[in-house]
């Protein structure tokens, strides 16, 4: 009877081989966790890069599309557009042989992915600076000449989001 109960008692861990695995998995979450953070804050400042690189550069082709003289604009005017919307809506082409015949820039106006607020529209979640504004003090005016975060947050370079 004392082999049959010794192989009953021998088959399970024992309270030391549970503790001991308990620790290492812990441990092993405890490095695991702040590299994921990590890992998906750096994805989310590259999505952020890539908005503000098309949307910079739909402001810019309109300003240069304005000073080759496709869109007619009044002299006193920067030449900027005056909305994000106008880059996805487009604007008439002057020197286009075929009337009314538009020019675009953007597919779709990128939304920053630091914005709370998933149910506002993509134009809302960036912040315009106008032309005539300084650029360590922005605010809107009558036209677009840069975008920029709403986000208090600092990327993994150290430089405020809002500031990128």
């Amino acid at each position: 009877m004392t082999r049959f109960n010794h192989h009953r008692y021998g088959r399970g861990f024992t309270l030391i081989e549970l503790l001991i695995t308990v620790a290492i998995v812990g441990l092993l979450a405890s490095v695991v966790v702040p590299m994921a953070e990590v890992a998906m804050q750096r994805s989310k400042e590259r999505e952020f890069r890539a908005a503000l690189q098309q949307i910079r550069e739909a402001i810019d082709a309109y300003k240069q599309a304005v000073d080759d003289g496709h869109i007619l604009t009044d002299a006193q005017k920067s030449g900027y557009p005056p909305n994000l919307s106008v880059l996805v809506l487009g604007v008439d082409d002057a020197k286009s042989p075929k009337q009314e015949q538009k020019m675009y820039f953007l597919r779709r106006i990128p939304r920053d992915p630091f914005f709370e607020d998933a149910s506002q529209p993509p134009e809302v979640t960036w912040g315009k600076r106008s032309y005539a504004s300084p650029p360590d003090a922005p605010s809107e005016g009558s036209d677009v000449f840069d975008v920029y975060s709403f986000s208090a947050g600092i990327g993994l370079n150290g430089v405020p989001y809002r500031q990128w």
